[in-house]
């Protein structure tokens, strides 16, 4: 079957016991976590910085998704005082239009990511970089990884990424980069995980997977620093 490449907004009308709603208690939780994170581009230096650009749509540089519980999970992983947290924004406006290019997002978008990224370790030259996505902003990561200069690549402990639209493409990896060092997160019957550009409540569960991704952010640091 020819994978299917456009945006649908699913009718909550057609989705039942199959296509369950996200808990309304995960969605208060969200909006307790601050959805703008600057530390990196207006703080000082930490020793860890996790650099995350949002999906198609959200509001602010974190999103509301999973970027703001990711952040604030990883600190209490780490230490408060030891992890900055940056969302990618600037060239990056998280339009729909971009999904239906073939890199799933546009050279402005990657290019926003790439800088971010490169400022993290020019500006903290030893600070340890996490980077993560979600939906359209996992493809963003995926190719500002792959476009950066080598040496800020090898400054990068992890990937984590939420819903990741090149999934398929990319064989659930980023080329070019560590496989163990990448850690995607699919929600059963999501299916912008198989290529197929529809958004159906399921895409807007990653929230859960805050807690696993940030030990896993975590277990590929050197802590000791």
């Amino acid at each position: 079957m020819a994978r299917l490449r456009s945006f649908i907004i699913a009718a909550f009308a057609t989705m039942t016991v199959a296509n369950p709603l996200p808990d309304p208690t995960a969605q208060l939780q969200t909006r307790q976590f601050p959805t703008d994170q600057n530390d990196l581009v207006g703080g000082p230096c930490k020793d860890f910085t996790l650099v995350f650009a949002r999906g198609t749509w959200e509001l602010s540089n974190m999103g509301a998704v999973i970027g703001p519980q990711l952040c604030s999970m990883l600190k209490e992983q780490i230490s408060p005082n030891r992890v900055a947290c940056q969302g990618v924004d600037g060239m990056y406006h998280a339009l729909s239009p971009p999904n239906f290019l073939s890199a799933n997002t546009d050279a402005k978008s990657i290019a926003a990511a790439a800088t971010i990224l490169e400022l993290a370790t020019t500006k903290c030259p030893n600070t340890q970089v996490f980077a993560a996505g979600y939906s359209q902003g996992t493809a963003v990561i995926d190719y500002a990884v792959q476009e950066i200069k080598p040496e800020v690549r090898d400054k990068i402990k992890a990937v984590a990424l939420f819903g990741f639209t090149r999934n398929i493409r990319d064989h659930g990896g980023v080329p070019g980069y560590p496989q163990d060092k990448v850690k995607i997160y699919c929600a059963p019957a999501d299916p912008v995980c198989e290529d197929i550009l529809i958004l159906t409540p399921q895409h807007y569960t990653y929230g859960v997977y805050a807690d696993d991704a940030s030990k896993f952010l975590a277990s590929k640091a050197n802590l000791s620093t």
